[in-house]
């Protein structure tokens, strides 16, 4: 056997189940909120600056357009936010916050880095471990996001 392909020996695995499992731990948070882990990446990236084309959502998120527009689809029918054509080029969408949405960023606040914290904290990681996992991290994404 190829000890190369044993399940063990994949950092995918490890960052597969990591993922799967950090998003699990924010399932009851979000559906108190009445989101989706991914309806949340958009209300972060809309958080951080209100008024975007579905482009720039889409890039910011590292997805494609066509997965981010049915994902905002439905949360402008939660109320969430609302997309009109943009002043310049009517063929873009820009994807505002509505006062639902703008509201969402206290009540996250007040539920999610809390609950996360409960979460993770018999983990033995310290806050500058953290930090370097972080950073580790967003070095294999640019260099897989560059190929």
């Amino acid at each position: 056997m190829h000890t190369e392909l044993q399940l063990d020996n994949q950092i995918c695995f490890r960052l597969y189940t990591a993922a799967r499992l950090i998003t699990q731990a924010y399932t009851p948070m979000l559906t108190e909120l009445g989101i989706t882990y991914p309806q949340y990446l958009v209300l972060m990236v809309l958080w951080e600056k209100d008024c975007q084309p579905v482009n720039d959502i889409a890039h910011r998120l590292l997805l494609e357009t066509n997965t981010v527009t049915p994902l905002l689809q439905r949360m402008e029918k939660l109320g969430i936010v609302t997309r009109k054509k943009g002043d310049h080029d009517k063929r873009q969408q820009i994807i505002s916050l509505t006062k639902k949405g703008r509201e969402m960023e206290d009540k996250a606040y007040k539920l999610i880095p809390a609950g996360m914290g409960e979460t993770l904290k018999t983990c033995p990681l310290q806050i500058d471990d953290y930090t370097q996992l972080a950073g580790e991290l967003d070095t294999i994404i640019e260099t897989l996001k560059n190929k």
